[in-house]
């Protein structure tokens, strides 16, 4: 019997030679960005293996305690700010870490394996990559922030210091507010971090428009690994 909290899976083509881990964001499952794959036009790329993994279901605080996926517990939905688990955050990371492994195992390196995510699957996407040990070959981060801080300044690599990231937000967002997303901006490249930013006239969500640059982005960073 297939097990319902496994990772959705989408391969482009037999022998994926690459990786997206894809977190969804707060309420949503891995299927939220299953429709995503066939509009980034990889059909001319190597094989790339898409995994949607599932937050696992917890009380969110900021929603009255009400159970629901998420990565990590919101204690507060301030306009500029979070209050956020970082014990939960610390508990996703090692979660993707092993999707990361098991990938490795599946014959993928590190260094092929991109992370993304959106809202807050994009702050576990942040968080995750930039405090691995091996160099990842990309971030995509849409409508998301930084959730801590604190801990990707302890915990930071060197090993994910010039990795590239793809950092999109949309200028009316009412549930993270694009002055979330730009913080996480000026502090990665304060940091020296390679990150592309792009803004779109859009509330809380995607757009055609941003799909096709990350399929853009997505090629030019697999040709250059």
């Amino acid at each position: 019997m297939e097990n319902p909290q496994a990772p959705i899976e989408i391969e482009t083509s037999a022998n994926p030679e690459f990786a997206v881990i894809w977190m969804h964001g707060l309420g949503a499952d891995g299927s939220d960005f299953v429709p995503v794959v066939p509009e980034l036009g990889l059909g001319d790329t190597p094989a790339v293996r898409f995994v949607f993994p599932h937050a696992p279901e917890i009380p969110v605080t900021c929603n009255g305690g009400y159970v629901m996926r998420a990565w990590y517990d919101i204690m507060s939905l301030e306009p500029g700010s979070r209050q956020v688990d970082e014990a939960g955050i610390v508990q996703s990371r090692q979660m993707i870490r092993t999707l990361i492994a098991r990938e490795n195992q599946r014959g993928i390196p590190s260094r092929r394996i991109f992370l993304a995510g959106f809202s807050q699957g994009g702050a576990i996407a942040y968080t995750a990559a930039l405090t691995h040990p091996e160099p990842l070959a990309g971030v995509i981060a849409l409508s998301t922030y930084l959730p801590s801080q604190r801990l990707l300044a302890e915990e930071a690599t060197e090993a994910n210091r010039d990795t590239p990231i793809f950092a999109a937000h949309g200028t009316a967002d009412d549930v993270v507010a694009i002055q979330l997303g730009l913080q996480a901006r000026d502090y990665l490249k304060q940091g020296g971090y390679p990150l592309e930013w792009h803004e779109y006239p859009m509330p809380h969500t995607i757009c055609l428009e941003e799909i096709e640059l990350i399929g853009e982005w997505l090629r030019a960073r697999m040709a250059a690994c």
